[in-house]
C-alpha cells in the first residue's frame, strides 16, 4: 500500500537525508471549511495530550473556576504537559490545598519530572516523585475541581464512566462535530480514557476554540479564558527549553499550541480563526516540532523574528559523541504544497 501521507521532515547527517518522516495535517476553520491539508487527514488517531485545551473547558463553564479563584496560572496548568519544575509543583500542590484535597486524591500516577535539571534537583534531595510530579496533574487538579464543585465523587474520577470523563466526551463531540458513541478508545499514559478522533475533526475542535463566536455564551466564554492563560503564562503549558512555552513567548494570542504523545501537535489561531491538528506517522516528537513550525510559518503565524528564536526547534542540530554538529533535521522541500 502507498503511503497517502507526504515526507514533512528529513534528518540530514553530512551530505545524505539518512531518515524521513510522514505525517498529515489539516487548518480548518470554525464552520468546518478545511482550509489547507496534508495527507490523510480522515484517519482516526489520539491527539493524546494535545488536547488538554479543550478538556480544560468544563473547569471553566462550569463555574469552579470562579468558586476557586483561579487565575490565569492555574488555568494553564490545566492545559498542560508542564516539566514538574519547581513553580509547576509549587502551584499544582497549592491548589490541591485551596480546594481540600492533597496528593493521594490525584489519579495521574508519578514519575519523575520531564526537565533534567527538575530531576537532579529532586534526586539530590532524597525526595521520591509523587503524583504532583506527573506532568498531567495540573489537568488533573483541575478534574478534581470540576467534580467537587458539580458534588460529584472525587474517586474514580479518571475512569470512562465517571461523570467528569463523560462530560469530556460531550465536550470534544460538540467542539469537533464527531459522533464517538462507536470511536475507538483506550487509556492515557495518566490513566484517563482516550478516544479516537480524525485530524479534520480535532482541527475543527481547535477552530472553535480559537474562534468561539458560534459557541454557547459559557462555552465561548470559557475558550477565551483558555486562550488567554496559555498565551498569557505559556512556562505554566510546558516550561523551560520547551517548544510550546517558546513558541507562546513569541507569539502571544497569535498562536497557542499544545503537545501531544506520539508525534501530535494541535494550535488555535484567533487570529486568523483557524485551527490546526498535525500527527506525525511514526510517533517523533523531533519531527512534529520541525513540522508545525514550518506549518505555522506557511500560514504566517510565525515572523522572521519568532523564526529565529526557535531555530533551535526548526531545524535542530544533529550532533555526534564528541558534540561536534554532524547533521540537521529540516522541513522537506515541497510538502506544504503537497
Amino acid at each position: 500500500m502507498v503511503n497517502a501521507n507526504p515526507v514533512m521532515v528529513e534528518v540530514w547527517r553530512g551530505d545524505l537525508v539518512e531518515s524521513i518522516h510522514r505525517g498529515a495535517a489539516a487548518a480548518v476553520d470554525a464552520d468546518g471549511c478545511v482550509v489547507a491539508a496534508w495527507g490523510d487527514i480522515d484517519r482516526t488517531v489520539y491527539a493524546r495530550s494535545a488536547i488538554k485545551p479543550l478538556q480544560a473547558l468544563p473547569l471553566i463553564e462550569s463555574g469552579a473556576a470562579e468558586r476557586f479563584g483561579l487565575g490565569d496560572e492555574e488555568i494553564a496548568l490545566a492545559c498542560a504537559s508542564h516539566n514538574s519544575e519547581p513553580r509547576h509543583v509549587d502551584k499544582v500542590a497549592h491548589w490541591l490545598a485551596r480546594i481540600g484535597l492533597g496528593v493521594q486524591d490525584l489519579e495521574c500516577g508519578a514519575h519523575l519530572p520531564s526537565s533534567d535539571e527538575a530531576t537532579a534537583a529532586l534526586l539530590r534531595s532524597g525526595s521520591a516523585a509523587t503524583a504532583i510530579h506527573n506532568n498531567c496533574s495540573g489537568k488533573h487538579t483541575g478534574f478534581l475541581s470540576t467534580t467537587l464543585h458539580l458534588g460529584e465523587p472525587t474517586r474514580g474520577y479518571s475512569l470512562a464512566h465517571h461523570p467528569v470523563q463523560q462530560r469530556l466526551r460531550r465536550v470534544l463531540e460538540d467542539m469537533s462535530g464527531a459522533v464517538l458513541i462507536d470511536a475507538p478508545g483506550g487509556v492515557d499514559g495518566c490513566g484517563i480514557p482516550v478516544v479516537g478522533l480524525s485530524l479534520r475533526a480535532t482541527a475543527l475542535a481547535m477552530a472553535r476554540l480559537a474562534s468561539p463566536a458560534g459557541l454557547a455564551p459559557a462555552r465561548a466564554a470559557a475558550a477565551k479564558r483558555v486562550v488567554r492563560a496559555m498565551a498569557t503564562v505559556p512556562f505554566m503549558v510546558a516550561g523551560s527549553g520547551r517548544f510550546c512555552t517558546e513558541l507562546m513567548q513569541r507569539t502571544g494570542t497569535a498562536a497557542v499550541i499544545k503537545v501531544g504523545a506520539e508525534g501530535v501537535f494541535t494550535a488555535a489561531l484567533p487570529g486568523k480563526g483557524l485551527g490546526v491538528a498535525l500527527k506525525i506517522d511514526d510517533g517523533a516528537r523531533r519531527a512534529a516540532e520541525v513540522a508545525i513550525g514550518a506549518l505555522l510559518g506557511q500560514l504566517g503565524v510565525l515572523d522572521d523574528a519568532a523564526r529565529a528564536g526557535l531555530a533551535a526547534y526548526l531545524s535542530p542540530c544533529v550532533r555526534n559523541r564528541l558534540g561536534a554538529v554532524v547533521g540537521r533535521l529540516s522541513a522537506a522541500p515541497g510538502w506544504l504544497n503537497y
